[in-house]
């Protein structure tokens, strides 16, 4: 509208209102009155001014924290390495074995080709370093995923890796065959046992140190704790989270792996369904050859069938076994649900805690509240104490849950109590030199208690293995038969290394030992310390355990009791101790020509649990007068049965020193021997564990040369290598080279690189 139509129309407006509206609040109009039509709506008018800002709103309150990153290229990681042969150097060798022994060979003669470094070289890296010829390629490294599958709840790669077996594809084609030297040697299933988690775990005022701390940020990441995993204050709900996924880090790894056959390397093959054995009642076991303390519970609580129990934990070393599964040696498990033999600090006596003399060995099964799984704030997270510490008989492939019997007679896993309790680091057969159980024989099993002081056993099976036995009826063998402990009679209760008066024991002037019946039945053998200060002379075995005051302890009710408690029973009666014997190998086709049982022991240098009669020190002598072994390098022995072709009916036995730890920045320098392996032909490899700290530079792998044409004086011998450590491999930082494996056609050679930069800088594998 023009200006002047619009002042019109609100002349108009305001005279009407005017008209209508004054003198009276209602005014209307009378109903002869005609209204006019409206006018049309005017214009909007212009905007107003914008009004003054509001004051600010309140603070909104603040978000959750974010998880923080993990980089796992940038932590030390356990891990399975391959060393597959590539290269002969010119000397004809076809794998790994034939490789070592003809440099071993060259070596001892002086004719190794100029520029070949053997033995490797003595240094400290963080990598793995090998003898040239020999390819290195890692398989699978802790917190890595089994499967393609990601998610929280998927398989992942346990910590710190130990023992590895080796089960070619189609071992088991030809019936009767054992795993050993059977079957593919480009692809194959791989047992890996998983240990421990290094450090510190959290509590409710203290927060993870080490390799916790790094899974504590791994289960942050994935959502599974919810506060500040840095923190020194953690509540009930992350520490019972913390437990049930620590749990999952142990135990065993059932993976398959294969080579490139265009670089040799080996790799997980994530298109077959691993299978993870952990201490969560997701695996499930039972207990055979003992009776357990009582009835055990799943996570959830519930009641498990009886003799079954939750898992299985502190995984070292182990077996394969001739029928085709897995020995797996539970080993320092008192850290997680408490001490079965809480009578001992180390080798000393403590009174009051269940041993003391005047009464039976009553021992406390409840779990304490002080060990990493026991502490959880969830009860169903505790179990008791002598559900663990067995040898382990898994059925690998099997389901974690299929405990033996569960479905078909004959399948699933066993914990083997016919074999008793113990700090077990591993296990061996008595077989021929195919592999094989000895036919017509009890099956006869061996077994260290790796501790210091503690003992060498051997269990014999009750009923006898004939050729073409199936497989569960091999199995059920294992649940009766005799256990004995070794009594090296002749050795130096002061050293642990040589005989009385000094002398060291040779294979031309061996040593002697018995094999002692562990029983309260045992008529026949008289007592280790008998006719001392312990007991009345001419006591037999089985009264001694009986008696509750012999040796200054409690008796032994009967021979499921002693079981429990080997390490006690082996004291009370005054058995040798030994330097921490831990892993065994029996060797059918020793260079000798006769079998031979070979045995590491890692090292004492502490004091030792008995004095040179096999007493028992008075409370208040023990720190004066026990004897401090200072064997701190350790040694290798080698053990004959009296009749190696029936080791299961030898008393006796005769033993000596094959290898001798030393300590320097030699090349010929290697401390502290661990895990053992023999190959297909007899040769004596070890691994060491505290080379390291000994001798500053790595922990490695070894052949031990045992080749009698090695020896000093023999026809063009120049360097003699017979006895010596000849290190063939050399892993990272700060890392125990456990596990030793080799493929069924030799060519790769396994083993595990644990705990790399436990207590100093690493970053191996990712950050080489």
């Amino acid at each position: 509208m023009h200006v002047t139509t619009r002042l019109s129309w609100a002349l108009s407006a305001l005279a009407l209102g005017l008209a209508v509206g004054c003198g009276d609040d209602t005014a209307t109009m009378s109903s002869s009155d005609t209204a006019g039509q409206d006018g049309q709506d005017g214009n909007d008018g212009q905007n107003g001014q914008n009004g003054q800002n509001g004051n600010d709103g309140n603070d909104g309150n603040d978000g959750n924290d974010g998880n923080d990153g993990l980089d796992l290229t940038r932590i030390p990681r356990s891990s399975v390495v391959a060393l597959s042969f590539v290269d002969d150097l010119g000397t004809g060798a076809t794998d790994v074995p034939a490789l070592v022994k003809i440099l071993a060979e060259q070596l001892a003669m002086d004719t190794l080709a100029p520029g070949i470094q053997f033995p490797l070289a003595p240094a400290s890296t963080d990598s793995v370093r090998s003898i040239a010829g020999l390819r290195e390629s890692v398989i699978a490294s802790w917190l890595d995923p089994l499967t393609y599958d990601q998610a929280p709840e998927a398989p992942r790669f346990g910590a710190n890796n130990d023992y590895l077996a080796y089960f070619g594809d189609g071992w088991d084609k030809v019936a009767g065959d054992p795993p050993q030297w059977h079957g593919s040697g480009d692809s194959a299933w791989l047992w890996v046992n998983h240990e421990y988690i290094s450090g510190s775990s959290p509590s409710s005022t203290s927060a993870p140190v080490g390799q916790h701390r790094t899974y504590a940020e791994f289960l942050a990441r994935d959502g599974l704790l919810a506060g500040d995993v840095h923190a020194d204050t953690w509540d009930d709900a992350d520490l019972s989270a913390y437990v049930a996924n620590h749990k999952r880090e142990v135990g065993g790894s059932w993976i398959h792996i294969i080579r490139d056959p265009s670089t040799a390397d080996w790799a997980l093959d994530r298109s077959r369904t691993p299978v993870r054995y952990d201490a969560t009642s997701a695996t499930q076991v039972k207990i055979t050859g003992l009776t357990p303390s009582g009835v055990d519970h799943d996570d959830d609580g519930a009641d498990l069938p009886d003799g079954v129990v939750a898992g299985i934990a502190s995984d070292c070393s182990g077996a394969v076994t001739p029928w085709g599964t897995v020995i797996t040696a539970e080993e320092n498990v008192y850290g997680y649900y408490g001490d079965l033999e809480e009578c001992w600090s180390g080798q000393q006596f403590v009174a009051g805690a269940g041993c003391d003399a005047g009464g039976a060995i009553a021992l406390n099964f409840a779990a304490t509240a002080d060990g990493e799984f026991s502490r959880s704030p969830d009860p169903n997270a505790a179990h008791a104490r002598d559900f663990y510490s067995y040898l382990v008989e898994i059925d690998p492939g099997e389901p974690a849950d299929a405990y033996y019997g569960k479905e078909t007679p004959g399948v699933g896993h066993q914990k083997l109590g016919a074999l008793g309790r113990a700090h077990w680091e591993n296990a061996t057969f008595a077989v021929d030199d195919g592999w094989k159980l000895l036919d017509g024989e009890p099956i006869v099993m061996y077994g260290g208690d790796d501790r210091r002081s503690g003992r060498i056993y051997k269990w014999v099976s009750a009923g006898k293995y004939s050729a073409g036995m199936s497989k569960a009826a091999i199995r059920d063998l294992l649940a009766d038969g005799k256990l004995y402990v070794a009594d090296f009679t002749d050795l130096d209760n002061a050293t642990g290394t040589t005989l009385v008066g000094g002398k060291e024991a040779t294979d031309d002037a061996p040593g002697a030992g018995r094999w002692i019946w562990l029983s309260t039945a045992n008529v026949t053998d008289e007592a280790p310390n008998a006719g001392t200060a312990a007991g009345p002379a001419g006591t037999k075995v089985g009264a001694a355990l009986a008696d509750q005051g012999w040796n200054a302890m409690g008796g032994f009710d009967d021979d499921e009791a002693v079981r429990r408690a080997l390490f006690t029973a082996s004291n009370k009666i005054g058995a040798m101790e030994l330097n921490r014997p831990e892993d065994l190998e029996w060797n059918p086709k020793d260079p000798s020509g006769t079998p031979r049982l070979y045995v590491a022991f890692t090292k004492h240098g502490r004091q030792t649990a008995l004095d040179d009669d096999g007493v028992l020190f008075a409370p208040d002598e023990w720190a004066r007068k026990a004897p401090k072994r200072a064997d701190e390098v350790g040694t290798i022995f080698a053990i004959e049965e009296a009749d190696p072709a029936h080791p299961a009916a030898s008393a006796t036995f005769s033993y000596f020193k094959a290898f001798q730890g030393s300590e320097g920045p030699d090349v010929y320098n290697a401390a502290c021997p661990d895990n053992l392996l023999i190959d297909r032909e007899g040769g004596v490899w070890f691994g060491t564990d505290g080379n390291w700290g000994v001798n500053a530079h790595a922990d490695g792998l070894y052949y031990l040369d045992m080749d009698p044409a090695h020896k000093a004086g023999q026809p063009g011998v120049v360097t003699p290598t017979w006895g010596v450590g000849l290190r063939v491999i050399a892993g990272p930082s700060d890392s125990e080279a456990t596990g030793p494996a080799l493929a069924s056609d030799l060519r790769t050679l396994f083993y595990s690189v644990q705990h790399p930069g436990e207590e100093v800088f690493s970053v191996w594998p990712s950050g080489q």
